[in-house]
């Protein structure tokens, strides 16, 4: 009012009884009444949206419950042309979020503040508001910095562990199968090379969740290739050429990994639409290792098996 500008105007500020000195966010003096209309008990919701009036202009839109809009109601009525100040008091100081100018009665509980305010300000303007809602203020007791070395040496020891486990398939496959050992590992090296290229490609981080996902894939990709190579096993057995075995060997195992493969991608695929967080970056690599192991482990090996024996008339397969 009046009496509160012409305290302001002075060189040194000398607050009337009744009124108490605040800043606004911008810095600039406020002189305001000690008596509290309305407080953050009454406020049900604060979000940042656009003028009603004005589409492009931003705004906030408050709403309050019941009480607080009757009491709104009886004073945007009998101040209209006056400023009304939201103050925000954290720890025994008070800071002015925002002070508009009431423009007429506003019934209903739904407000809206407008006017000379950016996007960003309407959001800040809004969070702040919801954060003076809250029945206690946040009060930090304590803060620690906690650098990077923990996380980079889990994984780092998940990699090792990783990269341990192919040596593992790989030496076994190869004792154990021979030929068709040494192309299984050829396959599983592509089929690595495949999920990383897809991971990069889409600018993934990977983390723990996501190396156990590459474990995972690895123990799929090579079961894959076992049956693979059992299958050729059971053909050569029963007396087919070892042509035959190969040809009738994959197109038999084929059936068998698309299965398993699918019912696995399904589990999947539930994860990344239902998960969040790690879940979902498990999720991420578990779902493209399938679909590269897939491809790996039938199509990929099947070509070097092919490019071995293919123009070469042979009597036995080295298939362990």
């Amino acid at each position: 009012g009046p009496e509160a500008q012409a305290a302001l105007s002075q060189p040194v500020v000398r607050v009337p009884a009744g009124l108490e000195l605040f800043q606004e966010r911008g810095g600039a003096p406020l002189l305001l009444r000690k008596e509290v209309v309305l407080t953050g008990d009454n406020l049900t919701d604060a979000q940042a949206g656009f003028d009603s009036q004005n589409p492009g202009e931003p705004a906030v839109h408050l709403t309050l419950d019941g009480k607080g809009a009757r009491i709104f109601r009886d004073v945007t009525r009998e101040n209209v042309g006056r400023r009304m100040a939201i103050v925000l008091v954290e720890k025994g100081r008070g800071e002015v979020i925002t002070a508009p100018v009431i423009r007429g009665e506003i019934p209903g509980g739904r407000v809206q503040i407008s006017g000379r305010m950016t996007s960003i300000e309407a959001k800040d303007t809004a969070l702040l508001l919801r954060a003076g809602s809250l029945a206690a203020p946040m009060e930090i007791v304590e803060e620690r910095l906690i650098g990077p070395s923990l996380g980079a040496d889990n994984i780092t020891k998940g990699l090792n562990a990783t990269l341990y486990g192919f040596a593992a398939i790989a030496v076994f496959m190869i004792l154990y199968y021979a030929i068709f050992g040494v192309a299984s590992v050829l396959a599983l090296s592509l089929n690595l090379l495949l999920l990383i290229a897809c991971l990069s490609l889409l600018q993934a981080t990977l983390t723990l969740p996501g190396i156990a996902a590459v474990a995972l894939t690895l123990g799929m990709a090579i079961d894959a290739n076992v049956l693979i190579n059992e299958r050729v096993r059971e053909e050569l057995r029963a007396g087919a050429s070892p042509q035959m075995a190969i040809t009738t060997g994959y197109d038999k195992a084929w059936a068998t990994i698309l299965d398993s493969n699918i019912t696995t991608l399904i589990a999947g695929v539930a994860l990344l639409a239902f998960g969040s967080g790690p879940v979902r970056g498990f999720a991420v690599v578990h779902v493209l290792g399938i679909l590269t192991s897939m491809f790996s482990a039938v199509f990929f090996s099947r070509g070097l098996i092919n490019l071995w024996y293919g123009s070469r008339r042979v009597k036995t397969l080295a298939v362990g």
